[in-house]
């Protein structure tokens, strides 16, 4: 299928569909099982239809990607708060991350800590349902009544509910200094305990990651509020180590898992910060760990030949923790025969199967994706 650059060719579109649609907008997140079916190409639906810098909110097309719309809200000194992640570097994709595939998967980064996630943000949304149907939830300002509330619903549906067309998002202020406090030498366990100190604590961490033995704690604001705030937190966690002071430290790497690119499967597991220590313990021989929002967020990387036949062990141990985890990256052999997503409770899969059942009638958007 050709690429569709308006709202009804993808209504059009998915009403004609006589089988399976993948979704594709950038094409930089195919991540999991390998989804068959016609694809059907959104990004051509590209560019910001309205930003209000003095009512901090945009609005854009699905296709549009990130970085077009992190080089508007920058000419007007704003951000996206959620610091959405970027998978190019670990899948080796060569697209252009979209604001679509954003919302769709709520990539959020390492500040989802303090700001929040994606769909925290997302304000309102128009998609188009298994059945065609255009339907809008929402509105294009922080002060509207929604009613049922679709756009947390979609955020993070990964395109099995419907096909995102245009999003409007809130966005904020970019910061005017950040400073990084690391501790080095630490292990996952002391890791964990200096991060809760330190979000614990009343100085605004909006970072709080580990990775290679050293914790990464940020802070941001005005000039002189982050310099009091270095200071006093650097008291407070000298009792974990030596506190150095970074004012260049790139959180991309933590963003986008950069320890773990090249690494044959991948795995983002999200549990209790307190029971990060466990997990990491527990994991098989010759994984590679990254922790982030202060241990709730756990990437883990595997390489050689025992990767494909410990998948299994990497998932059941996260279940038994209480948490659930995503496979992002592996060789197409695991990829067809591992579940992507956690298993759900019985009565966590029924509800989502009757909302699938109910947006998308005839299981044609992203068919499997979901499924065990």
């Amino acid at each position: 299928m050709s690429m569709l650059n308006s709202e009804d060719a993808v209504a059009q579109a998915v009403a004609d569909a006589k089988g399976p649609l993948t979704i594709r907008g950038g094409g930089t997140r195919a991540v999991g099982r390998p989804v068959t079916g016609q694809v059907l190409d959104v990004s051509g639906l590209s560019g910001v239809t309205l930003y209000e810098p003095g009512a901090l909110t945009i609005v854009a097309q699905a296709g549009t990607p990130v970085a077009e719309i992190e080089a508007t809200l920058a000419a007007e000194n704003q951000r996206l708060a959620f610091e959405p992640y970027d998978l190019t570097g670990m899948l080796g994709t060569k697209g252009a991350t979209t604001i679509g595939g954003v919302i769709a998967t709520n990539a959020s980064g390492p500040r989802r800590i303090m700001a929040g996630a994606a769909r925290d943000f997302a304000l309102g949304v128009r998609f188009v349902d298994g059945a065609g149907h255009v339907i809008k939830n929402g509105g294009r300002v922080m002060k509207n009544v929604t009613g049922y509330d679709l756009v947390k619903l979609m955020s993070g549906s990964w395109g099995t509910l419907g096909v995102l067309t245009e999003i409007s998002l809130k966005v904020l202020p970019a910061v005017e200094a950040t400073e990084t406090l690391v501790i080095d030498g630490l292990t996952s366990a002391g890791a964990v305990a200096a991060m809760a100190q330190a979000l614990g604590s009343p100085f605004e961490v909006s970072g709080a990651a580990w990775t290679d033995g050293a914790v990464w704690l940020r802070i941001e604001g005005f000039g002189s509020s982050v310099a009091y705030r270095a200071d006093a937190l650097t008291a407070l966690l000298s009792k974990h180590g030596d506190v150095m002071r970074v004012s260049d430290a790139d959180w991309t790497t933590i963003r986008d898992a950069t320890p773990l690119h090249g690494m044959d499967s991948v795995w983002r597991a999200s549990v209790k910060p307190s029971d990060a220590p466990a997990l990491v313990a527990a994991l098989p021989d010759g994984c590679t760990t990254l922790l982030d929002w202060g241990g709730g967020l756990v990437w883990i990387g595997q390489s050689g030949g025992n990767a494909a036949a410990t998948h299994g062990t990497i998932q059941s141990t996260v279940a038994t923790l209480g948490g659930h985890a995503t496979l992002i990256k592996a060789p197409n052999a695991v990829r067809a025969s591992v579940p992507v997503f956690q298993p759900e409770q019985p009565g966590v899969a029924a509800l989502s199967t009757a909302l699938r059942a109910r947006f998308d009638p005839r299981g044609i958007l992203n068919p499997g994706l979901m499924a065990a």
